[in-house]
Parts: structure tokens; sequence; C-alpha cells
């Protein structure tokens, strides 16, 4: 397993940006396609965004399309969600996920590894 640490979330006025970061440790970094999930209070997990192994294949959900940006540096083994243009809907707790192979899923059941979250409040 990949041990996973959140960092970036904070209070930010809509309209502004964040950039969380995800730093990996444990097994092979590499190996591993990374996502990152967000919860609201009350509501279910939900899809964000995510990036293949090799960096070359993103994807998004509709809520964020445009505005998140993910990106991968796999010599430090951190995984980063650039977020802009946000809204007081994107607030939630933010978690990074990691999923064994090289092929990019949007499948909260294929990641084996997560993070603890990292709080984003946007206020309107």
């Amino acid at each position: 397993q990949v041990q996973l640490v959140e960092s970036g979330g904070g209070l930010v006025q809509a309209g502004g940006s964040l950039r969380l970061s995800c730093a990996a440790s444990g097994r092979t970094f590499s190996s591993y396609a990374m996502g990152w999930f967000r919860q609201a209070p009350g509501k279910e997990r939900e899809f964000v965004a995510a990036i293949s192994r090799s960096g070359g294949s993103t994807s998004y959900s509709d809520s964020v399309k445009g505005r998140f940006t993910i990106s991968s540096n796999n010599a430090k083994n951190t995984v980063y969600l650039q977020m802009n243009s946000l809204k007081a809907e994107d607030t939630a707790a933010y978690s990074c996920a990691a999923a064994p192979g090289i092929y990019i899923t949007t499948r909260p059941t294929d990641f084996g590894s997560w993070g603890q979250g990292t709080q984003v409040t946007v206020s309107s």
C-alpha cells in the first residue's frame, strides 16, 4: 500500500484559487493511478479528478471541468489539484486516493489507498 497525506486546503472567497497537494510514501508512487474525491456534509463522496500512472490521461467531473486541473510529479511522489474559479458548492473535504495499475479510473472502489483529507471552504 501507499500512504497519502493531503495539504493545501483552507478558506477562500468565491472566485479564488487553491492548490491541493497529495504526498505519497511507501510503495512506488509511479505504480498507481491517482484521483481526487470530495465529500460535503450530508452528501455522498463525489469523484473530482483522476490521472493515469504516466500522467498522460486525465478525467474530470462535469462540475469541475474547465476550473480544476490535476497533475502529478512522479519524481516528488506528489499529485496536485489546482482549483480555480472556486464556488461555494466546491466546499467539501477533499481526499486523494491511489489505484494500483496504469490506467485511469474514476470508480472509488478501484482505489485501495486513501488520505485523511483536507478541508476546502469557499465563502460566497
